[in-house]
C-alpha cells in the first residue's frame, strides 16, 4: 500500500478543483493571494496600471508587520513605474522591509528566504534608479552596495542574471 501520510485530504475539493473547507479566517489570505495573481497576470500582459492598482491594494491590505511580503511586493511595485522618481520611492521602500526583515522572522516562511540574498537586488536596483534620475555618483554609491552583497547569492540562473547586471552597469557608470 503507497504512504499517504503526507498527502492532504481532498474530501472537501469541489468539482471545480477548489477546497471548499476554506474557514472564514482563511477568506482575507485567500482574496489577497487572487488579488496578487491577477496583478501577476496583468503585469505580464503589459497592463501595468491595472497591475499597479491591484499591487497597491494588496501593499495596503499587508500591513506594516508583514514585511517579508512588503519588500517583494515593492519590489515589483518599482518596476511597474512610469515615473523614476516613484520607482526610486518604491526600491526604498522594499530595501526599508528588508532592513527591518530580521533572520528570525524571514524562516518562518518556507523555504526559508536569505534575507541578504535580496540585497544585490535592491542595490542594483537603486543603483540604476539613481542613473535614470542623472545622480551618478548616488547610483555608484548603490553599485558599491551591490556588489559587497554579491556573495549572498547562490550559484544559480538568476544569481548570474543579477552579476550581469551589475558588470553591465558598472561598465555604464565609467
Amino acid at each position: 500500500m503507497p504512504d499517504v501520510s503526507g498527502m492532504r485530504d481532498v474530501s472537501s475539493v469541489g468539482p471545480d478543483g477548489v477546497d471548499d473547507s476554506s474557514t472564514a479566517a482563511d477568506e482575507p489570505a485567500l482574496a489577497r493571494i487572487a488579488l496578487g495573481l491577477d496583478s501577476v497576470r496583468a503585469a505580464q500582459r503589459g497592463r501595468t496600471a491595472e497591475a499597479r492598482a491591484g499591487f497597491e491594494a494588496l501593499w495596503e491590505e499587508l500591513g506594516e508587520q508583514d514585511v517579508f511580503h512588503r519588500c517583494v511586493l515593492a519590489h515589483y511595485l518599482a518596476d511597474l513605474q512610469d515615473d523614476p522618481r516613484a520607482e526610486l520611492e518604491w526600491d526604498l521602500r522594499a530595501l526599508a522591509a528588508a532592513d527591518s526583515l530580521t533572520a528570525e522572522r524571514a524562516r518562518t516562511y518556507e523555504p526559508a528566504p536569505q534575507v541578504r540574498a535580496f540585497y544585490p537586488s535592491l542595490h542594483l536596483n537603486l543603483a540604476s534608479d539613481h542613473l535614470k534620475l542623472g545622480e551618478p555618483d548616488l547610483a555608484r554609491e548603490q553599485l558599491e552596495r551591490a556588489v559587497r552583497s554579491l556573495d549572498a547569492l547562490p550559484e544559480d540562473a538568476f544569481s548570474a542574471g543579477i552579476r550581469t547586471a551589475v558588470d553591465e552597469l558598472r561598465q555604464r557608470l565609467r
